[in-house]
């Protein structure tokens, strides 16, 4: 693993990350979901495409990548592009994989060929929980409950600092309808069919927003790509 210091509007960022198979010409980089980091990625993939340069990256606020600021999902692309050019990545020209928020961010990068692994970027239907918890953390921020309103986020958003957990608020109910549809290069969409984080519809719907794409679902979760990697990889091939 290296730390790679950069600069992106006025802000600054240590982004750690690992490269394998270093002497392939032909590159894939990959970019994990929201609250994960590269090694869950590197732990899908690392054994498959041997023939490619990989890039794994954590990125900021995640793994061993610093984040001291209140971040978008535009934020976060424009750090990668600046991060990669540092180390000599031409997006452009590379294959981009990005599992569930990662999507999001290698969209907005313009790759070479653009992997979907249950992406994030489709609207989906609150829980009536979840639409009472917002309500009511909305009525104790107006009053100036903020510390009660803190009490009804989950363990997992608890454990956020502050500027993440504004960040995450940015970031999770974002539209990327007319960015997916704007895309104009080739894509490969891969789902797991009992995804309940990002829903197999969501899928559906990404593929038909997306020109040139290609959809395929395995029967398992949000984290299917551990599992049928082998698979997923041959179809990369296959589409490169």
């Amino acid at each position: 693993m290296a730390i790679k210091p950069i600069v992106c509007d006025n802000k600054s960022f240590d982004i750690a990350y690992e490269i394998l198979n270093p002497s392939k010409k032909e590159i894939i980089v990959f970019l994990h979901g929201w609250g994960s980091n590269k090694e869950i990625m590197k732990q899908g993939f690392q054994k498959e495409l041997q023939d490619f340069k990989h890039i794994y990256i954590d990125m900021p606020g995640f793994g061993k990548s610093s984040n001291d600021y209140t971040l978008n999902t535009i934020d976060y692309a424009n750090i990668m592009k600046v991060f990669l050019n540092a180390i000599n990545i031409d997006t452009n020209s590379s294959i981009i994989a990005g599992h569930s928020f990662g999507g999001k961010v290698s969209t907005l990068l313009n790759p070479k060929l653009l992997i979907l692994l249950s992406s994030a970027g489709i609207i989906e239907d609150k829980s009536a929980k979840t639409l009472l918890t917002i309500r009511m953390a909305k009525i104790f921020n107006k009053w100036g409950l903020g510390k009660v309103s803190k009490l009804l986020r989950s363990n997992d958003v608890n454990m956020m600092s502050e500027n993440m957990y504004e960040t995450f608020k940015n970031v999770v109910d974002e539209d990327f309808s007319s960015t997916f549809e704007k895309y104009k290069g080739n894509t490969i969409l891969f789902w797991g069919q009992k995804d309940t984080a990002t829903t197999l519809k969501s899928g559906e719907i990404m593929h038909s927003l997306i020109n040139n794409s290609k959809f395929y679902s395995y029967d398992d979760d949000h984290y299917f790509f551990l599992r049928n990697a082998k698979d997923i990889s041959s179809k990369i091939i296959q589409g490169y």
